[in-house]
């Protein structure tokens, strides 16, 4: 199980890594193309959404992988979770229902990270 665990939060990071990065840095008018959602909310919501999920994909490795506080992995994958929720939530509202599918794989994924070291192979 430890291994799944890690595998599940290698990928899961580097997507919200990506992700993370692309609103935190890229020019808003280029993100409308692709996420048509930024042209409905503040542009410092967005970074704000961009930094969070730059700093849940960082909480999600370096935790475990340092061995300093890796409760914070935990922590973080609930994060990510909550701001998945928050996403699809907002994709329902608007009739986005083309990206939840997307929101849904990454909750889940979140999920089964948060679970994992809650349940299976609890963290010390």
């Amino acid at each position: 199980m430890s291994i799944a665990l890690w595998i599940v939060q290698g990928l899961l990071a580097l997507a919200f890594l990506v992700a993370g990065v692309l609103k935190s840095v890229m020019p808003l008018e280029q993100l409308k193309k692709n996420m048509p959602w930024v042209g409905h909310v503040p542009p410092w919501f967005v970074r704000f959404i961009g930094v969070s999920e730059f700093l849940g994909a960082v909480g999600l490795v370096a935790p475990k992988l340092t061995g300093i506080l890796p409760q914070l992995t935990i922590a973080a994958a609930i994060g990510l979770v909550v701001v998945m929720v928050c996403a699809t939530i907002y994709h329902i509202r608007q009739k986005e229902y083309n990206v939840i599918g997307v929101n849904i794989v990454l909750f889940l994924l979140a999920a089964f990270i948060a679970v994992g070291y809650l349940v299976w192979v609890p963290v010390a």
